[in-house]
């Protein structure tokens, strides 16, 4: 198709004209597409392949935007209630489920064999197989997945390789709650369970040996634990227990719980993951995009 149409102006008496010149009239190029058979046929091959292709992208875009609306209408029929996840999963009695770095498997895997010893069902029994997915693909896009917007391009292209290497470690989801952004956010991607970083540790050692004076200890109803206070009202006390990965939102009761200041909770508890060179590559990657 390509050659013919290309052949159709090497054989055409008129000159070829570019274009990107404005002063070049385009009724000869017009007329040309008319008058030769060969190249009219072309050129309306290639307009249905743009239509065609511009018609499939279409379509997928409004498939996928069919999938989420559709799987947050079973979310809110079975997840949004004020004892679950609460609406768009910002968290209710249930832990909150959006922007928590959760990867799909986690995801897939929760949702359809749901976690034991909780009040998690699994919902593979309750949902049909449509439902199901939709759900899923919900769910995954509270935690930015399928989502162009996860880390700007810009970002991304101009990390160094050992910068590069370091936001695939920060991220890095084959390490579970393991990972650093299951407390951290960076450009958007990761759980805000920490404050936004402030100052970048100069080494691995102060890493290591990070001081975390926000963190403090609270007992309730006779349990003791470490925690970050996310707010405190006469109604409701809310804060992130940091007793083990991931940290658990909560809300309690003020009468029901005391705050004292202090903790034993260490941050170099969680970074049993990582080894001193991929720590190396995490702080590289924290420098450069601070």
């Amino acid at each position: 198709m390509t050659a013919s149409f290309g052949n159709a102006f090497l054989e055409s008496p008129k000159p070829r004209r570019s274009y990107d010149r404005p002063d070049e009239p385009c009724d000869s190029r017009l007329d040309l597409v008319v008058s030769n058979p060969t190249a009219r046929r072309g050129c309306v091959e290639t307009w249905l392949t743009c239509l065609f292709a511009l018609a499939g992208v279409s379509a997928h875009a409004q498939e996928a935007a069919d999938l989420a609306a559709r799987g947050e209408q079973v979310f809110n029929r079975t997840c949004a209630t004020g004892y679950c996840h609460g609406t768009k999963g910002i968290a209710a009695g249930a832990p909150r489920l959006v922007a928590r770095g959760f990867d799909r498997p986690f995801i897939e895997t929760t949702v359809t064999r749901g976690v034991s010893g909780t009040a998690m069902p699994a919902f593979a029994a309750s949902l049909d197989r449509s439902d199901l997915t939709a759900v899923i693909a919900y769910v995954a896009g509270l935690n930015g997945i399928g989502m162009s917007s996860a880390v700007a391009p810009k970002d991304a292209a101009a990390l160094s390789p050992e910068a590069a290497r370091g936001r695939e470690l920060f991220f890095d989801a084959t390490r579970s709650f393991a990972r650093c952004s299951t407390c951290h956010e960076v450009g958007g991607v990761g759980i805000p369970v920490a404050t936004p970083f402030v100052k970048i540790p100069a080494s691995i050692e102060e890493l290591r040996s990070l001081a975390t004076p926000e963190v403090r200890t609270a007992a309730v109803k006779g349990e003791s634990m470490p925690v970050l206070v996310v707010s405190q009202g006469k109604r409701r006390t809310i804060l992130y227990d940091l007793t083990s990965a991931p940290p658990v939102l909560r809300s309690e009761d003020p009468a029901s719980i005391r705050i004292g200041e202090g903790s034993s909770w260490k941050h170099s508890a969680l970074m049993g993951s990582y080894n001193d060179t991929e720590l190396a590559a995490i702080l590289t990657y924290l420098r450069a995009v601070r």
